[in-house]
């Protein structure tokens, strides 16, 4: 077997891996060999094109190609080391662009290094394939370009360093959908008659689209961005593997982008959200302005009333949200259920598709903290027990629990399918003040007659209930324990 059979063996292989990493993230018990599958297949891929490369090339280029391979590891050990898991969606959309960024970079290159060669050479490229590569060219930097910019903006709305509220031009839609038309007739242009100057055009126009396209989703929809713009990377990787004439980068960018354009219209069904509106930019959904003024008065509640609270419950569900996140509270969360499930309390917990930041940012918390599985639960699993239920603990969470999406049509989350907490017989909504949520409305939860309000750190407003907890422990054999499952 020579070097080129066995890189292609290994691309293979690489390809399979791929597809077993996905199949294996798709459950909590098999997302560590998921894991696992993905850094064996893209060490396979690494270790393939450096043997193609050293095939073609001197070894110069292959000493700087290691040289940014240890770079980069490097950097990426160091990052993931040094993230929170709050900031994760920040440090996903960076990653997105970035793959964007080396889709456009290989696009110009590819189209600079086919103009320079001699034409009466065999690796020149001529008639209809020419013209096939100029449109490999340009749809993979307008897909690139795109990917690069709305991952940026993405990027400073998750980090909070720009306002979450969707950016609303005069004729947003038009400028959208002239902007497509756009591209079309300059790819039609630019395949009969290349040029520089409309490699540069193309190249503006889908950075200012891209822009354009995100700055004008809202905070509520941001998971679906997040999960948009990982589809978005997958083709520009794809449109760039085309380019490089790399089978691998085809099939990882393929399996890469429809998985991710997949995961974006689950959830735009489980948010009641056009799934061609959310992907466009927002096209056809004016968002009114939500009123972030209060609403009526808020009952506060203390740490040691909220124990007493669970203490003579019997059943409690807590919905956590970023709050709990940003606060690390998962694991004196995880203690509390253990504690009041001891106490033959049941306990579990409502999550919704859309907690946080990014598409199960509270499942892998709650998994962290060694949570049960069985007892976390979906929106649609549990929506309905909310009625039945004595005490709700809302850590955390704001627009997924917010009781406007259904009973207020001019709300910017109308029609989004939210935790029905209000329906329980008491709810108490840990806050650090009565700010609005990231989609920047008001939350009439706060002010229902049964809800109370928790100021304080998530963190240290459980580790409060827990001492208030211990010390009312009632004596052993009071009340009947509840059976535990094994730990996640």
């Amino acid at each position: 077997m020579n070097a080129s059979t066995a890189a292609q063996a290994a691309d293979i292989v690489a390809a399979l891996l791929f597809v077993l990493s996905l199949a294996g993230l798709s459950q909590h018990h098999t997302a560590r060999a998921g894991v696992a599958y993905g850094i064996a297949g893209m060490a396979a891929a690494l270790v393939a094109t450096v043997v193609v490369a050293g095939r073609s090339v001197s070894a110069g280029p292959i000493v700087l190609i290691l040289v940014a391979g240890a770079i980069g590891a490097a950097v990426g050990l160091w990052r993931a080391r040094r993230v929170e898991m709050t900031q994760m969606p920040e440090l996903i959309a960076v990653l997105h662009s970035l793959v964007g960024l080396a889709a456009v970079l290989i696009g110009w290159n590819s189209y600079l290094e086919v103009a320079d060669r001699d034409p009466g050479t065999a690796e020149a490229l001529t008639g209809s394939l020419l013209r096939i590569h100029h449109a490999e060219v340009f749809i993979g930097i307008f897909i690139g370009a795109v990917t690069f910019t709305g991952s940026v903006i993405a990027f400073l709305k998750l980090s909070a360093r720009i306002k979450s509220r969707p950016l609303t031009l005069p004729g947003k839609n038009l400028l959208n959908v002239g902007a497509l038309v756009a591209f079309v007739a300059l790819t039609v242009w630019f395949t009969a008659a290349p040029s520089l100057g409309l490699m540069i055009a193309v190249t503006v126009l889908a950075l200012a689209l891209g822009w354009h396209l995100v700055a004008s989703i809202g905070g509520g929809d941001m998971p679906v961005v997040v999960s948009m713009l990982n589809s978005y990377s997958g083709w520009a990787a794809a449109a760039a593997g085309f380019l490089l004439d790399n089978n691998l980068l085809i099939v990882t960018g393929a399996l890469v982008g429809s998985s991710g354009a997949y995961l974006s219209y689950v959830m735009c069904r489980a948010m009641n959200r056009s799934f061609l509106s959310v992907i466009a930019g927002g096209f056809g959904i004016e968002a009114p302005a939500g009123g972030t003024e209060e609403q009526g008065e808020h009952r506060e509640i203390s740490a040691e009333d909220t124990a007493n609270a669970l203490a003579a419950a019997t059943e409690v569900i807590i919905t956590p949200g970023y709050g709990m996140a940003v606060a690390q509270a998962q694991h004196p969360v995880a203690e509390l259920t253990r504690r009041l499930r001891e106490r033959g309390v049941t306990v579990r917990f409502g999550v919704h598709p859309v907690a946080g930041r990014l598409p199960g940012h509270m499942n892998v918390l709650l998994a962290e903290a060694r949570v049960p599985y069985d007892v976390v639960l979906e929106m649609d699993e549990i929506n309905d027990d909310f009625a039945g239920t004595s005490v709700v603990l809302v850590i955390g969470a704001n627009d997924t629990v917010n009781p406007a999406a259904t009973d207020d049509p001019s709300s910017p989350i109308a029609g989004m399918p939210v935790l029905r907490v209000w329906e329980a017989e008491h709810v108490v909504v840990f806050k650090r003040s009565m700010a609005s949520g990231y989609a920047g409305v008001q939350n009439p939860l706060f002010f229902r007659e049964n809800s109370s309000m928790l100021f304080g750190d998530a963190k240290e407003s459980v580790e409060a209930i827990l001492r208030e907890l211990a010390a009312a422990d009632p004596a052993p054999g009071t009340r009947t324990p509840q059976a535990q499952p094994a730990p996640a």
